[in-house]
């Protein structure tokens, strides 16, 4: 994930308080507090835990279910070779400074960042202008006071090895994309060797970051969703895209993000394309999904940008990329997802470090007649020169490409094949016609990229809320992490037995429901309110003669009376968002 823009309040009470709310009542907290605590590592609680599954879970009903993405699930250590090849090894390596007195390590870029030089300034600095852009502002340890040595390259990935060899080093894997591409081939026999499909992967990564200061924002394991969508770059439409077009995406431009300027521009996905703002439809369209999917995580609209990001802010892999961004009380402008248009970048990677073939077939429409080069070896020539090694010196011959051979030839009367010189004599040149009926090509890839902590934080965040000095939680009820509180008026006289029986009665028809008698009524409600608990039942004297319950909303604090015969029906329908509040029964008064 990028760099975040930090808030120019001097305190930024919403995030001191949100995350005073989520230790207290279990959303998550630092791990490992019992021995002081490691930065980077978060626990999720049990309210956390469940907020965070149904945000993964929308994840996979936008994509998996509606879209037709597949989904896998591979393991987090991976041999290095696989990184080498992805370029990780090499570009996974983040500015580091340290303490002459306290040895703390610090990102420098980061430090930068907070005395007004923008990221994408910092990102472009070599190690000799960080070093003198340190000095200029007379940045210090923010532990100590101290002064730092000289800046270096430190790699974020956590290396181990496998097994008891040394020689076998592995990482933990930064993201989850890798593992996909490494699978492509069954992927694709799996997807019924056809384009276009797209593949999603939902689990942990690791990056080991040199000082995560920003909570769920910046960590050391994390979970991260990552789709890789292949298509034939000669067939790029998007067949969804009149589904999209006309949302609007406001994007902030390289061109003006140079002036130093915040302004987005507006635009629709088809003007977005028809500008050449994005180069891709399939990207396009993954844009316009990852807005609506933080709109229904609890932000509006207003609230959400898309930054294109600069030629030497691109990773390595990416031909054109834009990030998603949220605005956060403290820190500003935050990353939440990445949008890269990868090419066949990686696919073609690991082609050539592995030696597995990532190529489709292609079959055209109507057959193709060619002339071609064709070159072949004359064994009869061959043998007696090189004698044992005539098949492995034809073998090698036929990698070279026909034209290559054919310009050698002609040039110098032989061609230099590793150690072996093969003469004009010694091959057969001719031109064929031959029918082809298709062709075979690396796949393009456009992959959206999702940070699963930060988007439960952004949810978090623009959930609190205060109404009459109370927190309540507002939550999105389709990912309330608890949808229904069940709540005897006393806990006796029958009252408590009637209540678990309708909080099993709900469980049963797959509601998340829990059972609470401890407190008054009041403190029941306060409390489910600040667990962002959407819905109340309260089982009172009348419901022993009636049948009948109170259900209280969590957000307007209304009251409505219903029949316990009707709840299941009533409540399907309204978390599946058919039926508004006031349905559920009948209106008696306000709290």
């Amino acid at each position: 994930m990028g760099s975040e823009a930090k808030c120019s309040k001097p305190e930024c009470d919403k995030f001191v308080a949100v995350n005073e709310l989520a230790k207290r009542r279990g959303f998550f907290w630092s791990s490992f507090e019992i021995y002081g605590g490691s930065g980077g590592f978060v626990t999720y609680g049990p309210l956390g835990t469940r907020l965070k599954q149904n945000i993964e879970n929308k994840l996979r009903e936008l994509f998996v279910k509606k879209i037709g993405i597949y989904e896998m699930e591979s393991s987090v250590i991976a041999p290095g070779k696989v990184f080498e090849a992805s370029g990780h090894v090499d570009h996974f390596k983040e500015p580091m400074v340290e303490c002459q007195n306290c040895k703390g390590r610090f990102r420098a870029d980061h430090l930068l960042e907070e005395k007004g030089i923008s990221s994408a300034e910092a990102e472009k600095m070599t190690l000799a202008e960080i070093k003198e852009e340190l000095e200029r502002h007379g940045i210090v340890c923010p532990d100590c006071g101290g002064p730092f040595g000289e800046p270096q390259r430190f790699l974020t990935m956590f290396e181990t090895t496998i097994g008891p060899y040394s020689g076998a080093v592995g990482y933990g894997r930064p993201e989850a994309a890798q593992n996909i591409f490494v699978e492509f081939d069954r992927l694709y026999t799996a997807a019924r060797e056809r384009l276009p499909f797209g593949v999603i992967q939902i689990g942990h990564a690791l990056r080991n970051e040199i000082s995560p200061r920003q909570g769920l924002i910046r960590l050391r394991e994390f979970t991260i969703a990552d789709l890789e969508f292949f298509f034939d770059p000669e067939e790029p439409c998007c067949r969804f895209l009149g589904e999209v077009e006309n949302e609007v995406l406001p994007i902030l431009l390289c061109d003006t993000r140079l002036k130093e300027c915040e302004d987005t521009t507006d635009v629709t996905v088809r003007e977005a394309l028809d500008r050449k703002i994005i180069q891709n439809e399939w990207q396009a369209f993954f844009m316009a999904q990852a807005k609506r999917l933080l709109v229904e995580l609890g932000v509006p609209a207003e609230k959400q940008r898309f930054i294109e990001k600069l030629t030497w802010e691109k990773a390595h892999y990416s031909t054109q990329s834009f990030d998603q961004e949220v605005l956060v009380d403290r820190w500003g402008w935050v990353e939440v997802s990445g949008h890269a248009y990868r090419t066949d970048f990686d696919l073609a990677s690991h082609m050539k470090a592995s030696g597995a073939d990532m190529t489709v077939y292609k079959e055209y429409p109507n057959p193709v007649e060619k002339e071609e080069l064709v070159v072949k070896p004359i064994m009869a020539k061959l043998g007696p020169i090189y004698k044992g090694e005539a098949a492995k010196v034809a073998a090698l011959l036929a990698k070279v490409p026909a034209q290559e051979v054919t310009d050698a030839m002609e040039k110098q009367g032989s061609i230099m094949v590793e150690n072996y010189q093969v003469f004009s004599e010694q091959v057969d040149i001719s031109r064929q016609k031959t029918t082809v009926r298709g062709t075979r090509f690396i796949p393009h890839v456009v992959e959206p990229s999702f940070g699963c902590d930060r988007l439960f934080y952004v949810a978090l965040e623009y959930a609190y809320g205060i109404k009459e000095d109370r927190v309540v939680m507002g939550f999105p009820r389709s990912i309330a992490p608890v949808q229904v509180g069940v709540y005897p008026l006393m806990g006796k006289d029958g009252l408590d037995t009637k209540a678990c029986q309708i909080q099993n009665m709900l469980a049963n028809e797959g509601f998340m429901a829990e059972f609470d008698e401890t407190g008054s009524i009041g403190r029941r409600y306060a409390r489910a309110d600040e667990a962002g608990v959407q819905l109340g039942i309260t089982v009172d004297y009348d419901t022993l003669k009636e049948d009948t319950v109170t259900i209280r909303d969590r957000d307007s604090w209304q009251q409505v009376r219903t029949a316990i015969k009707d709840l299941p029906a009533l409540l399907h329908d309204y978390f599946y968002g058919k039926k508004a509040f006031k349905e559920l029964g009948v209106l008696i008064k306000s709290q």
